[in-house]
């Protein structure tokens, strides 16, 4: 028998004894529980352990000097101890909650998104152009979000108490000067942007992000689509006009264009108005859009421009005139946007961009004439930085010039001059702050310097959130933020200071599958808003900045896409406390734009068999404040209710052919905006009135929509 040396074997095992080190401790989470199940090793070894039951582990190693020891589990961010092996026992490791961007809280306090990508999103592009009544106007649909109040006569958004300029839109981040359509009085706007070329659409109903400024009650960003998915050619044939678009993919770069033509003459022929209106020339116009897209490696550029002309011709009932106002208006538009972002290394990314806006009107009133010019600019850097899963930086600065002058001519050769000019300087800084799945923080501050105004202006935001359940959550949010006043004061009194308001809002937010819930509790306090002792601005009016006023309330959505089949519905209700002592206000008191309670349902059904979707929506808002000079109470009285039933029908000839018909006010309510009272008395000493009612009661809408694509498939239901 071979014998094998025993002294070499016991020296051999002793060296390999004495060489290796022990290493140890035990991993707890962030509450002292233990760990099971981590994975425990030397970084570049394959030395290492898991921990059991207890979070214990233990493993020998040959290594020496300075380690790394690496500590990993799935929702766990992963940890490091460095230091000499020999100090690597016996330890004690915390590790931290990873945090989950698909299921971790989100910081959505005042906010609707619209957006494929947005886990928080409560409306998809989709939802924004196919409410009935809408017409598609991304402005029409958003009216039936919470938060949103019925001004039908006017048709811009009206937010929690605020007036229509309080809101502001900005187009992949730089701001739109002219949002909407000029029109006549009494005759609603519309968004002057198709919703063809947007991925996605937030809407603010306060407590918006301080990279934002000017905007006393809300932002609407509008993002254009980053990358097409093909080639395609859309047409559209309609009882108002028609319109062509196409888009072209060059590889990594590509052009959507898309231009329509409106004219309401072949409509009112069929239809006319009857509501104190004569059209000696139907609304008329042209608009285009067009963007181009080149992406990189680590980079996108994008161009968007859109123009616009349009022109009419109006006779309209005025109750101190005998005969009809004659109103003529021709409008010129024309917006330029560029962005580019780029990503750099270490997690920053860059983005930059300027956009210029041009607007042009020539109004006639009886035998008056009225010219208005106005160019708006913005420049604007931005900043941001990952630092880790639990913080963010945003930060930036950007620069807005405003040049706005108009002349108005008289018959008899008089003219009269008003000018405004502005350069506003601004920066903000952001930051978002992850503590847990559960809890987050938004941290911003924001300044702008007007040079106009003379005047400084510094706005603190902060936004909580906390995940009490795995679908539910709570947001707190305050903001201060300011505006100049508008250039229909400032071109008569420059030394005007910003208007002001600050934000305070809870909300509370479930999403479930295929359902959303929403309810949001808010106050807002206003300040330093304008005043003047006329009837109507003008430039020997008396101005100062001693406004106030409140607006409170509680907004409540509800959705569900699932629960019933092919049925999607969605239900908002608004409840709105609010009162000013601001323009020529004699007392505090509700504004007209303000009625107390708003509410909306939208309903799409798809049937199958028929091959179309078919959609009701229905709006009703109580009656809003008016002032009645026959007694001495102001703004004392309210209108009646305001109810509209809507519906729209698209049905699919073919894939890719749409034949769409809709109806505004199916049920031809007799709808009142408000009254007209005459300047002076009558014999009796009673001022006369009329009622201001739409130009008419019920809209109809046909149109036919043909896509032809790369797939045979795309259609523009998505568009209707």
């Amino acid at each position: 028998m071979y014998k094998i040396p025993l002294l070499p074997v016991i020296l051999l095992i002793s060296t390999f004894t004495i060489a290796q080190t022990q290493i140890s401790g035990t991993v707890l989470d962030e509450k002292n529980n233990p760990v099971r199940g981590a994975n425990v090793y030397l970084e570049g070894t394959y030395d290492g352990a898991s921990t059991n039951e207890e979070g214990i582990f233990s493993f020998n190693t040959l290594e020496e000097g300075t380690q790394t020891l690496i500590i990993s589990i799935i929702s766990f961010e992963t940890h490091y101890e460095v230091g000499d092996v020999g100090l690597l026992k016996s330890l004690e490791i915390r590790l931290k909650e990873a945090i989950n961007e698909l299921t971790g809280v989100t910081l959505t306090a005042g906010s609707f998104e619209a957006g494929d990508n947005s886990k928080v999103s409560v409306l998809k592009p989709l939802d924004i152009v196919t409410t009935a009544g809408a017409a598609g106007d991304f402005v029409a649909a958003l009216q039936t979000l919470p938060g949103t109040s019925t001004v039908s006569e006017d048709g811009r958004l009206f937010i929690r108490g605020g007036a229509a300029g309080e809101t502001q839109v900005f187009i992949d981040g730089l701001r739109v000067f002219q949002p909407f359509s000029a029109t006549a009085n009494n005759i609603p706007t519309r968004g002057r942007f198709s919703p063809f070329l947007f991925k996605g659409i937030t809407f603010s109903t306060g407590g918006y992000s301080a990279e934002y400024g000017q905007a006393l009650s809300s932002v609407l960003l509008l993002n254009t689509t980053d990358i097409p998915d093909q080639e395609k050619t859309d047409i559209s044939v309609m009882s108002v006009g028609g319109g062509i678009g196409h888009t072209k993919i060059w590889g990594k770069q590509s052009l959507s264009i898309n231009t329509s033509y409106i004219n309401l003459a072949p409509y009112e022929v069929l239809v006319p108005s009857n509501q104190g209106a004569r059209w000696k020339k139907p609304y008329e116009s042209i608009s285009g859009e067009a963007v181009f897209r080149s992406k990189g490696e680590n980079n996108i550029f994008k161009l968007y421009t859109g123009f616009n002309q349009a022109n009419l011709d109006i006779e309209q009932e005025d109750i101190n005139f005998e005969n009809f106002v004659p109103f003529t208006l021709m409008n010129n538009n024309l917006y330029v946007n560029s962005s580019y972002k780029h990503f750099l290394d270490n997690e920053w990314t860059l983005s930059t961009g300027a956009s210029i806006s041009f607007d042009k009107n020539n109004i006639g009133i009886f035998a008056d004439d009225f010219e208005t010019k106005e160019i708006g600019a913005h420049l604007k850097l931005k900043l941001r930085k990952n630092f880790s899963s639990r913080f963010q930086l945003n930060f930036g600065g950007e620069f807005f010039n405003q040049d706005y002058d108009d002349v108005f001519l008289t018959a008899d050769g008089s003219s009269f001059n008003s000018d405004f000019k502005d350069e506003l300087f601004a920066g903000f800084t952001e930051t978002d702050i992850f503590f847990s799945n559960r809890l987050a923080m938004k941290l911003g501050l924001r300044g702008e310097y007007s040079q106009a105004l003379r005047s400084f202006s510094l706005s603190p935001r902060i936004s909580i959130a906390y995940k009490s359940s795995e679908k539910g959550q709570f947001s707190l949010a305050y903001g201060d933020f300011y505006q100049n006043p508008s250039i229909e004061y400032l071109k008569f009194n420059k030394s005007l200071d910003y208007e002001k308001t600050s934000h305070y809002i809870l909300n509370y937010q479930l999403m479930g599958d295929g359902t959303t819930f929403r309810a949001e509790a808010y106050y807002k306090d206003y300040d330093d808003l304008v005043k003047f002792d006329t009837e109507m601005p003008q430039f020997n009016s008396n101005y100062n900045s001693m406004g106030s006023g409140y607006a409170t309330g509680l907004d409540i959505f509800w959705r569900d896409n699932q629960n019933i089949k092919n049925l999607d519905y969605w239900i908002s209700y608004s409840y709105l406390d609010t009162q000013r002592d601001y323009l020529n206000f004699r007392t505090m008191a509700t504004p007209n734009f303000a009625p107390k309670h708003n509410f909306s349902l939208v309903t799409k059904y798809w049937v199958n068999d028929w091959r179309s979707q078919i959609g009701f929506s229905f709006i009703h808002a109580s009656g809003r404040p008016y002032d009645n000079p026959n007694t001495s109470a102001f703004l004392a009285e309210k209108t009646k209710s305001y109810n509209n039933l809507s519906f729209n029908w698209a049905y699919l000839i073919s894939q890719q052919k749409i034949l769409y018909f809709s109806v505004n006010n199916l049920l031809g309510f007799n709808n009142i905006n408000g009254y007209q009272y005459a300047d002076a008395p009558n014999m009796n000493g009673v001022f006369d009135r009329r009622a201001i009612r739409p130009p008419a009661d019920t809209f109809f809408f046909v149109g036919f929509f043909w896509t032809i694509s790369t797939d045979k498939r795309s259609n523009q239901l998505d568009n209707l």
